[in-house]
């Protein structure tokens, strides 16, 4: 795994010395939540700040606020540039950065960068990747994924990068040849959050044997899953299920079906695992009980190093 080096990331900054970059802010803009960080010209993380500013509850002209408000806070000057990932790009976000269309590759993600106008400071927005048949998007993770190959060129592989929407990606050669999109996660928080599961999944804990046990039962047996969700609530009406496992058993549905319709991606026997800790954890020991070898990276490290890398390419050449 590549550690979280905490408050100073080293990364890789091929072909340019410190005297000839700039220093910058890298900003990682989701739906829902908003992470910057202040960069030196070697890469090294000087400040970072984040908080619950993310596009879904944004106005067009809030992006800019946001974003002064938190450069101020950290006395961020007007000439130093700020590049962009992320939902900030989309149609309904700050300013729009069309996709570009995979198979594409990682190393033209920054010429695809598109300035916010009228701004007074320099901002870019990196665009999404989009497929044509079958029809997908995606907005960040290709931003992630470009973190991975600068540090190994080489990776020719999947990637699962779980979260709201999971992602399951072919990347060879330094490009993204073809993905999909499962919604597991949003699936998971509507079933706890606003279905009659809600009385059976509150509350936290966690059940490792029930979770494993729904995965392979729904894996092995995708079309079992329509009759399995009701049992939660009737087993804990009848038989005090517990919420945890519950919960657990719920989760491993879901990843389950999931495992069942990305076998293709997964069958070759190794995944390379991008996201938050905790939920990495569980689709690991699920592809492990599938005799998978999985490689965990560190979510951060890779938003971090392709930001780096786009700024890198957005710079262009420096003699």
């Amino acid at each position: 795994m590549i550690p979280d080096t905490g408050n100073a990331t080293n990364l890789p900054n091929p072909g340019r010395s410190t005297s000839e970059s700039r220093s910058y802010v890298a900003v990682d803009w989701g739906t829902s939540s908003f992470r910057l960080w202040r960069l030196a010209a070697g890469g090294e993380v000087l400040d970072r700040a984040a908080g619950p500013f993310g596009m879904a509850g944004l106005p067009k002209d809030g992006f800019g606020r946001v974003l002064e408000e938190q450069l101020a806070r950290l006395s961020v000057s007007k000439n130093v540039p700020v590049i962009i990932c992320g939902m900030a790009g989309a149609a309904q976000g700050w300013c729009e950065a069309p996709y570009i269309q995979a198979p594409t590759e990682l190393s033209q993600l920054g010429s695809g960068a598109v300035r916010v106008p009228g701004h007074e400071r320099e901002v870019h927005i990196l665009p999404g990747v989009m497929q044509a048949k079958p029809c997908n998007v995606m907005r960040g993770e290709e931003t992630q994924i470009l973190g991975l190959v600068d540090v190994r060129p080489d990776y020719n592989g999947i990637v699962c990068l779980p979260g709201t929407h999971t992602k399951w990606v072919q990347v060879r050669d330094g490009r993204i040849e073809h993905f999909t999109t499962c919604m597991t996660g949003e699936i998971f928080s509507l079933l706890c959050n606003h279905s009659v599961l809600k009385h059976s999944t509150v509350g936290g804990g966690w059940d490792s044997c029930a979770f494993l046990e729904a995965v392979a039962q729904v894996a092995s047996a995708p079309a079992s899953l329509a009759d399995s969700l009701f049992k939660l609530r009737a087993e804990m009406l009848l038989e005090h299920l517990s919420s945890s496992t519950a919960r657990a058993r719920l989760s491993g549905m879901l990843v389950g079906i999931e495992l069942a319709a990305t076998r293709s991606y997964w069958a070759e026997g190794a995944v390379a695992l991008i996201g938050e800790s905790s939920l990495c954890h569980n689709y690991e020991v699920a592809l492990a009980s599938n005799s998978v070898a999985v490689e965990l990276l560190d979510s951060e490290a890779m938003t971090l190093g392709g930001l780096a890398s786009a700024f890198r390419q957005l710079e262009g050449p420096h003699e």
